[in-house]
């Protein structure tokens, strides 16, 4: 596909800042080209009270797939982790994922590590994401966190498709100040949207817009003093979701008053406190409408509060729907 004339995002038009992008050329390689469009489609199957397959798979370079993994504590569950060899994403990479879990399936997706998004001279990068989620299926699609170097242009899309007495959960954690000797959003533009339907309706539509040169990041109505940006988005329709903000909520509070990770201050219904030192997190947690789910938006110095921040909140989920946690291994 010619970037320049007929790129979009599951059908619809670029934003226009990424429309003007991609009328760039690059003087190695065409955006999307060889090498540059990664694809990775996977359908997960189950059978009664049976561990979940992997049923359908197909790939293209530089994604690369070896397998599931049959370790998770909740029963049935599989772990799939798309695999990326070439070390990171570059100017003119289009990388697409799309997995389905048909009805009772239970999956998780990750990646190998970290997703590196190099800096740019020209075009920009597109990380795709399409989660399709069957009647009493259950999926979650937790990335390692993304790092924006210097100059980078990266739009970041995951939409999500639900069935009744469905559930998907989906992490994403920014990493603004990249392997590069350079100050924290240095980047040129980065564009994060999640969007979320349930029965033909759309119950989430959430939006990172961040351009450095436009608008000051650390303004008080953006990020502030912090510079790590996490989200947790749990897409569980037809649950107790006040029950599950509590847990969630709690789990937070509770880590923060005993000094373990993720510490710091909280928020919870617009209340909030903010953290003066390396290791603080500011967290928010709301339900979504339509009843459609829980969001977590966590604020941080570092990435590693705010994924540990993250992996709370995912155990909480875990425990509130299975009575299972996650995995201990770090790595998931």
């Amino acid at each position: 596909m010619d970037a320049a004339k007929g790129d979009s995002v599951s059908g619809q038009p670029l934003p226009p800042a990424f429309e003007s992008y991609a009328a760039e050329s690059l003087a190695q390689a065409p955006a999307g080209g060889p090498g540059k469009n990664g694809l990775l489609e996977a359908t997960l199957a189950r059978s009664g009270d049976n561990q979940t397959r992997l049923v359908r798979d197909r790939v293209n370079v530089p994604y690369h797939l070896t397998g599931t993994l049959e370790t998770d504590p909740v029963p049935g569950l599989t772990t799939l982790i798309a695999q990326e060899p070439t070390g990171g994403v570059a100017q003119g990479d289009r990388h697409r994922l799309a997995v389905e879990t048909r009805p009772g399936a239970r999956a998780h997706v990750t990646t190998q590590s970290a997703t590196k998004v190099h800096s740019m001279r020209a075009n920009y990068a597109h990380l795709d994401a399409t989660l399709e989620a069957r009647a009493g299926s259950y999926l979650e699609y937790l990335p390692g966190p993304t790092i924006v170097n210097e100059d980078a242009r990266c739009l970041q899309t995951i939409n999500v498709n639900l069935a009744d007495d469905a559930a998907v959960v989906v992490s994403d954690v920014l990493v603004p100040d990249g392997l590069t000797q350079h100050e924290s959003f240095d980047f040129d533009h980065y564009l994060a949207r999640v969007e979320a339907e349930y029965d033909g309706t759309l119950v989430c539509a959430d939006t990172v817009d961040i351009r450095p040169d436009e608008r000051d990041p650390r303004h008080s109505t953006s990020v502030g003093e912090y510079e790590v940006i996490g989200s947790l988005y749990v897409f569980a329709p037809g649950r107790d979701l006040q029950s599950l903000t509590d847990r969630i909520y709690d789990r937070l509070e509770a880590d923060s008053e005993d000094g373990a990770e993720p510490a710091g201050a909280t928020e919870r219904d617009g209340d909030e406190s903010g953290g003066d030192r390396p290791g603080s997190t500011l967290v928010g947690v709301s339900t979504l409408p339509h009843g459609a789910g829980v969001v977590v938006r966590i604020l941080g110095y570092r990435q590693l509060d705010v994924t540990n921040a993250i992996r709370d909140a995912w155990d909480e989920t875990r425990r509130e729907r299975f009575a299972v946690g996650i995995p201990a291994d770090r790595r998931y």
